[in-house]
């Protein structure tokens, strides 16, 4: 389209493909790829961040800023409000993905996040929002947005759409995701180790994240040593030849980009309703999982070993 993209970002990243995509797309960055120290608390670094992406847009001349997630959104909108004041006509476009959106409104941090929404909002010349449930939620929690709004929802390329061929050793399911209690992987093990006597699934858990250590107790405490496999992050289509089920039971999502990846690949899914997840869905019929219910998923995992 003759753009010329430029993509700033952390200068760590905790997953070999996130460095491996970058590198691959320096080729196509005409304005280059910037990795800066990015943390994901306040403090006086937020402030040598912002300073650095606006002597950045300053100097390549950048007619719009993408902020994504709460900390780009931050950042694209400081850094435009004070190029503006300098008269440059730099616009500022935002896509909120989870992070303040997500908090209860009792939570300080929520609360705080918020209000920092709201101050921020005259700086958006633009959102863009990932599902229509993440449209309402930012309504519902920041208020109307007074800037042009488009919803975008997450897509996948063609080659992403294929029959999924299991290996022959592949166990019943498969947990796809960080490892925290915002993903529900303490109900998928509590589901799992339901009436294990009488319905002994195998399980496969793919991904890492902060909770590992108290997840690997808890599957120990509940008896399932035997029953699981901790597999550390695979791509997902590595993932999905090694089970016959994807169980997705997240407490918070908008538009899970593993249940694309899993309904692309024909693979049996077992999923929660959260977020945007029934947009995915439409009128296909699967039934979605009440969230944060570990008796109701362990009846759908039952009725995936019985049926299957």
């Amino acid at each position: 389209m003759g753009a010329e993209i430029g993509v700033v970002c952390a200068t760590r990243s905790a997953n070999e493909d996130v460095d491996a995509t970058l590198n691959r797309l320096a080729d196509h960055c005409a304005l280059g790829i910037t990795r800066i120290p990015i943390v994901r608390h306040m403090g006086f670094d937020d402030w040598l961040t912002q300073s650095k992406i606006t002597k950045l847009a300053a100097k390549l001349d950048i007619d719009i800023l993408h902020g994504h997630g709460l900390w780009g959104g931050v950042y694209a909108r400081l850094a435009g409000g004070k190029l503006k004041r300098q008269n440059l006509s730099t616009k500022v476009i935002y896509a909120p993905h989870g992070d303040g959106l997500d908090y209860s409104p009792a939570n300080p941090l929520g609360h705080f996040l918020r209000l920092a929404e709201r101050r921020l909002a005259p700086l958006t010349d633009g959102l863009i929002f990932e599902s229509r449930y993440a449209r309402q939620r930012y309504a519902e929690t920041i208020g109307q947005p007074v800037c042009p709004v488009r919803v975008i929802p997450n897509g996948l390329y063609r080659h992403e759409f294929y029959e999924t061929f299991l290996e022959d050793n592949a166990v019943d399911f498969a947990f796809i995701g960080e490892l925290s209690k915002s993903n529900g992987i303490d109900l998928f093990l509590e589901a799992l180790a339901e009436r294990q006597s009488m319905f002994p699934g195998k399980a496969i858990i793919v991904g890492n994240g902060p909770d590992e250590a108290r997840v690997r107790g808890l599957a120990k405490k509940l008896g399932l040593g035997a029953s699981i496999t901790f597999s550390g992050a695979l791509s997902a289509r590595s993932a999905f030849v090694r089970a016959r089920c994807i169980v997705l039971p997240s407490r918070n999502d908008s538009f899970s980009y593993t249940v694309l990846e899993a309904a692309a690949a024909r693979m049996p899914m077992i999923a929660s309703d959260v977020g945007g997840i029934r947009e995915i869905v439409g009128d296909v019929g699967m039934k979605l999982v009440p969230v944060d219910d570990a008796q109701a998923l362990a009846s759908q995992m039952r009725v995936f070993l019985a049926e299957s």
